[in-house]
């Protein structure tokens, strides 16, 4: 059937079709249909939305990344037919029958992801069928294989090649801001691709973002971090592992993260970025994504188990989660936290600790320290200035100004305390629910929202004492921050929950 192209000013793939086109050709919402430009010898199978009011007749309105691979201009002509979908749909429904999918199934699925031939709901019923019925490891090795392949790969010629990763879970976990610093100032080469947040108040992505862009290519990133040792980008950008982002686009509304696509989409950034050895942070502890460290042993064998599979090194740390690291939840407030110790502050001491455990780990597996040498070595680097000065140089080489200190760095404008209700001590923070009161304030989308916490678990405080502050950029976000942290009650105070006392105050 031949219609008149009108060029719709919609970012995604896909097509809208009149009524009694649609008819016409055969479909219903949902299906697919063949556009052909005969000219160009191009084509494309795409998926069909159907319109009764916005196109005339006898018009098919393209989306713009359908365009993009047909060059069509308004007013030509396309041809328009009826055509089959995925195979890889039918793979989809045996995995949400409990199936185990092959090497080649998987990498049929990955590669209608990242060409988006699948549409939302079909790509949300792989994601779901995959957390509910899970990934054993050599679906996971499928996955893994499956998304470096359909992706770009960044080759060094000398190594090794170092990176990290935390798995989350954790509020405040600003440490790669201090730990690709601290190893790219030894001489290693840490090319550090990260997430903007999924479930949390800030991904390190967008912790980066304020002080440099982060939206780069695969070959301005092995460019960067050849020049300075180091980069902290955005993996979304770079088309390393482009599935895993339509993958997270998916698991973002129901903040969920099932260990196989996890493992999978951890390992196979590392690898695509040719990674030789890697550093998995497992935070552990009631709240947290891995709830007991038996539970963390076997994700981090899990772990390991892939890296050999790849012939990556991957060693693991188990880590303390139950109280969020530092002091501050939200990108702003979190980077300026980050800044002040590599600017000489000694508090506080869990972002500190965990960052030289963790960058220790690593120079040790490299072999620039011996084995119990590396948190020393890491120590060193960071009290002499060498990794601040480094950590100028990579925002430097990204765009943005390495002059920037802690104290040019500002929380949102407006701003709320809660206070101690009596004297006593704070036995207990929820992490997941500081988290949604951060997002509710804003986080991480506006970068000057958070929390402060004050008053940490075990601390002792006095009546009237602040145990947090909340900022937001908005006046109503505030607002909704404080009506969400009335719900949940965050904080305990020996067995005392901290909800409204009045209807006006939340202390």
């Amino acid at each position: 059937m031949k219609l008149t192209i009108k060029v719709l000013d919609i970012t995604s793939q896909g097509v809208l079709l009149t009524e009694a086109d649609a008819r016409a050709v055969g479909v219903l919402e949902g299906d697919r249909v063949q556009v052909l430009h005969e000219a160009k010898g191009e084509s494309a199978n795409v998926i069909v939305n159907i319109t009764s009011t916005a196109l005339p007749q006898g018009v098919i309105g393209l989306y713009l990344k359908t365009n993009r691979r047909l060059g069509f201009s308004d007013g030509e002509v396309a041809e328009v037919r009826e055509t089959e979908r995925p195979a890889s749909i039918d793979l989809i429904r045996k995995k949400i029958d409990g199936g185990r999918l092959s090497k080649e199934e998987m990498l049929s699925i990955v590669k209608d992801t990242v060409s988006e031939n699948l549409s939302p709901a079909e790509l949300t019923a792989f994601v779901t069928a995959s957390y509910i019925h899970g990934l054993d490891m050599d679906e996971v090795e499928h996955l893994t294989r499956s998304m470096v392949e359909t992706g770009d790969r960044i080759q060094f010629t000398t190594h090794p090649i170092v990176d990290k990763h935390s798995i989350g879970g954790v509020p405040g976990n600003k440490i790669s801001l201090l730990v690709v610093p601290i190893i790219a100032a030894s001489g290693l080469r840490i090319p550090k691709t990260s997430s903007r947040a999924i479930t949390g108040a800030g991904g390190t992505a967008d912790l980066m973002e304020v002080l440099a862009p982060v939206e780069f290519t695969s070959d301005e990133v092995k460019r960067m971090t050849e020049k300075v040792g180091g980069v902290i980008v955005w993996g979304g950008s770079t088309n390393i592992a482009p599935a895993d982002d339509r993958f997270i686009m998916v698991e973002y509304p129901f903040r969920i993260d099932a260990t196989g696509q996890m493992l999978a989409s951890v390992m196979a950034k590392k690898s695509a970025v040719g990674a030789d050895l890697v550093v998995i942070d497992i935070p552990v502890g009631t709240g947290t994504k891995v709830p007991t460290v038996q539970d963390g042993r076997r994700l981090a064998s899990q772990f390991m188990e892939i890296g050999e599979r790849l012939k990556i090194r991957v060693e693991c740390a188990l880590t303390y989660g139950e109280s969020l690291v530092g002091h501050s939840i939200g990108p702003n407030l979190e980077v300026r936290e980050a800044l002040s110790i590599l600017e000489g502050a000694q508090d506080p001491g869990s972002l500190l600790q965990k960052s030289l455990g963790l960058s220790g780990i690593a120079l040790e597996m490299a072999g620039k320290a011996a084995r119990g040498q590396g948190y020393a070595m890491a120590e060193e680097l960071l009290s002499s200035g060498k990794a601040l000065g480094k950590l100028r140089q990579i925002i430097e080489i990204q765009g943005g100004d390495p002059k920037v200190r802690a104290g040019d760095i500002r929380p949102g404008e407006h701003q709320f305390v809660v206070n101690a209700p009596l004297d006593g001590y704070v036995v207990a923070l929820n992490n997941r629910s500081l988290i949604t009161v951060a997002r509710a304030a804003g986080a991480p989308h506006d970068r000057g929202a958070g929390l402060i916490i004050h008053a940490k678990k075990g601390t002792k405080v006095k009546q009237g004492e602040p145990i947090v502050t909340i900022y937001a950029e908005r006046s109503w976000r505030l607002q909704k921050a404080i009506e969400v942290g009335r719900q949940l009650m965050p904080v305990l105070v020996e067995g005392m929950l901290l909800s409204h006392v009045t209807p006006v105050h939340w202390v």
